[in-house]
């Protein structure tokens, strides 16, 4: 049982850190951390190269610890087509967060209700696979069937809560990109 909520807090916390992703016109490191960047010959993730900051709610500042991979960090935030307009500041990538049009903010919803609705599939796939495992089980007769019914509910009880949980979770996303 232990495992099970392991494995769906897992996929509730990757839902929200898809959501973290989505920017709602305020700063945040968390929406460009992750963007891949081409530097030393190879594909990193921007937050192993440089000090990411946000000096305040309207921008990020990005501090390259190697002057040399400031031009790939630029040319990674392009091709992320996240909606950030990069300009260089000396060794420092200054990204002002624009503001949101309506549309836009209807687009972000639109992707945010699909990242939840993933994760929940994912809950919910994770609760037939430990379903089916029990009922082999089962049919083993390595379980009798009344543990089994108990299980199936304990499972039923856990989906139900980390579906509500990402449900929440969608709620105040969706205000907060609808908030102007």
């Amino acid at each position: 049982m232990n495992e099970v909520i392991a494995k769906m807090n897992k996929a509730v916390d990757y839902v929200l850190h898809e959501f973290n992703s989505i920017h709602t016109g305020k700063a945040s490191p968390a929406m460009v951390e992750g963007l891949k960047v081409e530097a030393y010959g190879s594909t990193v993730n921007l937050k192993e190269i440089a000090a990411i900051t946000t000096p305040d709610a309207r921008s990020i500042s990005i501090q390259a610890w190697d002057k040399g991979v400031v031009s790939d960090i630029v040319k990674a935030i392009q091709k992320a087509n996240i909606g950030l307009n990069p300009r260089v500041d000396g060794g420092l990538v200054r990204c002002p967060i624009p503001e949101l049009s309506r549309e836009r903010r209807q687009e972000l919803v639109k992707t945010v209700h699909t990242m939840a609705e993933e994760g929940k599939v994912r809950i919910r796939s994770i609760r037939r696979d430990i379903l089916d495992v029990l009922k082999k089980e089962e049919k083993e007769g390595k379980m009798a069937e009344d543990d089994l019914k108990r299980m199936e509910k304990e499972i039923q009880t856990q989906t139900d809560k980390h579906i509500e949980s990402i449900g929440k979770h969608l709620t105040e996303k969706e205000k907060e990109l609808l908030q102007i």
